[in-house]
Order: structure tokens, then sequence, then C-alpha cells
């Protein structure tokens, strides 16, 4: 397995810190949608729900096609018949709340492109007639490509964020892979979809805290990690005060020997042996 880039691995570290340090103003995001593979008749996949959490305090907030069809007193099997308009209501409201958070930054899984991201969300309420809040990409980290960087490309197996949460013992409790998604849309089963989106940001929040703290287990060795045993020493010798204070009694004592060499040999023994 390669070893993870030195410098991108020290950025995204980097990241994740400041992340964690600003965890007030940062949001993490996933949402749930009709399969976007397969596709023939070149409309975007509809969106179901969209789930945000504080990453300082956990608190959650949603948006769900069954929890507008239920204000608009809407029955579960009648979802599909009104399904443009209750979206539109969905989406309408999470700008609303993204809009009403300006600067916020946003922690995501993949979310990167019009096929799943933000700009889906942003074209499906276009779509829809909607005006999305644009959210400045500058705003967005993507946990699954951070991972990367610090790991190396194989820190996981494939489906990456499933055989993460193997390694590291997590519950996915109501956790529904892409392909159980989509099987759920098709059996309308809102609620389950819902759930399953709860619980990935409350996934990704724990992954995230893991990767702050370094206690996320991965198939990244010890070594790979710090790049190989020459710069594993470079950068303890750097780091390390007690080393570099051993070093440099040593060298002391070698320039001692090398211009002195008529000291005594009990100073020198005494020297060396730091008494």
């Amino acid at each position: 397995m390669s070893a993870p880039d030195p410098r991108k691995q020290k950025a995204s570290k980097a990241i994740v810190s400041r992340l964690f340090e600003d965890a007030t103003n940062v949001w993490v995001i996933h949402y749930s949608c009709e399969s976007f593979y397969d596709r023939t008749d070149g409309r975007s996949p509809r969106i179901t729900s969209i789930a945000i959490r504080k990453l300082d305090s956990g608190q959650t907030v949603s948006f769900s096609i069954h929890q507008v069809a239920e204000l608009e007193g809407i029955e579960l099997t009648g979802i599909a018949a009104h399904y443009d308009a209750l979206e539109r209501k969905m989406l309408d409201a999470f700008f609303a709340h993204v809009g009403s958070h300006r600067g916020m930054k946003y922690l995501h899984w993949n979310m990167r492109d019009i096929n799943y991201g933000f700009a889906a969300i942003e074209h499906r309420h276009r779509a829809l007639s909607g005006t999305p809040f644009v959210i400045p990409d500058d705003n967005k980290f993507d946990l699954a490509r951070l991972l990367i960087d610090i790991y190396g490309v194989g820190y996981t197996g494939h489906p990456r964020l499933t055989t993460l949460l193997e390694k590291n013992k997590i519950q996915p409790r109501d956790f529904l892979n892409g392909a159980s998604e989509a099987e759920a849309f098709e059996q309308g089963n809102y609620v389950g979809l819902h759930q399953s989106t709860l619980r990935k940001v409350d996934i990704l929040a724990n992954i995230a805290g893991r990767v702050d703290d370094g206690s996320l287990k991965t198939n990244t060795s010890w070594w790979e990690m710090h790049g190989g045993r020459f710069r594993t020493l470079v950068n303890f010798a750097a780091e390390n005060r007690a080393f570099q204070l051993i070093a440099g009694g040593a060298s002391i004592v070698g320039l001692i020997v090398t211009f002195q060499p008529q000291l005594p040999q009990t100073i020198l023994r005494a020297l060396t042996s730091g008494q």
C-alpha cells in the first residue's frame, strides 16, 4: 500500500484540526436521493432528505419529504403523486436555513459534483423553480478526500465508509448503503431514508473526531503513516526535546575528545555518563 504524501498529509491534518477548533461554525452534512445510476430520461435524481449536524454540540437539523408531506396533510402513500411540490418546499426550507447561517463550514462525504453533491441539490432546487443559496467552495470540506490524504489511498477497503465502520466497530444502526437507499426509494420507504441520513451525519462526525484525536483505525501501518524509518527519525529528532538535549550533549563530548585528548579519562567517563 502506498504511503500518504507527507505534504498533503500535513495540510489535511491541519484542516481537520482547524475545523475542530472552530467547531461551533462547522456543520456535518449528508443527504439521500433517488438512484443516480441507469437514468435514461435525463431528469435529475429526486432528493428525499437532508441532515446537517453541528460539529460541536451534535444538534441536528433535518429536512425530509415525509415530514413536509405530514405538514401538508398528505399520507405516505400519497407522496409520489405530489412529489415535486413537496420536494420544492423541503428544499426551500433547507436553503432558507443555509442562507440564514452564512459563513458556516460544511464537512461532507463525497458531495463534490452535479451527480451527487451540493451542485446536485442546487440544480434540483432550480429545476423546481427555486433559487438556492450557493455555499462557497472554500467552506466545503470533503472528509473522504481528507482521509486519503492523511492515511493513503489504501487506508481501507471498498466501499470505504462501510469498511471503515467495520474496522472501527462503529455500529451502523439505520445505515443504508447506496444500493439499499435506491431500493428504499423505489419502495417509498422515505422514513428509512431519513433515518439513514440522520445516522450518516452522526457517523461522519464520529469518524472526524477520531481523525482529530488520532484514534481512527485504518489499514495504514504506523511506518506508512510516518513515511518510513528515515523520515520518522528526522521528525522525531526535530520534535523531541529530550533527543535534542542528548544529541547536543553527545556533540559536546565529541568535540572535547577531538580537541582535548589529554583530559583525564575519568572526566570523559563522567561527561559521557551524565554524572
